[in-house]
């Protein structure tokens, strides 16, 4: 499996497990890594990750509500909404990975944890949060170095 693969599930489970005490993420994190035994370096991104969606929470959260037309956050089910905002705290602050890449896993791991359905859902939703973080940049949406929703 691949190391950046492996630290998005990592995040998606802390993310999932700490959504209701987003402060005891890095405990979370840690145990979890220590019984995946993962290679630090998929470690460190899944922390970087879970750490960028816990600080930006309450901005995704507000891309989430503005892009899922027919879902209020709150009645998604949990594993969507965590993969939802992973998926948008790379696709507006992280920008390391290409665009479709980004979608593409986050699409596998809602399909993985919650099924095919989930997976359109996911797609869905971070095509829209991609055409809003390009209306914010003033752009396409492509990873580059114009600043982010939060000035980064």
């Amino acid at each position: 499996m691949r190391p950046r693969h492996q630290a998005r599930q990592l995040a998606l489970g802390v993310l999932f497990e700490v959504e209701t005490r987003p402060l005891e993420w890095e405990a979370a994190l840690e145990y979890a890594a220590a019984a995946q035994e993962l290679p630090a370096s998929s470690t460190a991104f899944a922390a970087e990750l879970v750490r960028g969606v816990v600080e930006h929470e309450a901005a995704i959260d507000t891309m989430l509500e503005a892009a899922s037309t027919n879902w209020r956050l709150g009645q998604m089910g949990s594993v969507e909404r965590a993969v939802l905002r992973l998926g948008t705290e790379e696709l507006a602050w992280r920008r390391s990975d290409p665009v479709a890449v980004v979608i593409d896993e986050a699409v596998q791991l809602a399909k993985e944890m919650a099924g095919p359905e989930a997976g359109a859902f996911v797609n869905g939703v971070l095509g829209r949060v991609v055409r809003e973080v390009a209306v914010v940049r003033g752009g396409t949406g492509d990873a580059g170095s114009e600043p982010s929703p939060a000035g980064r």
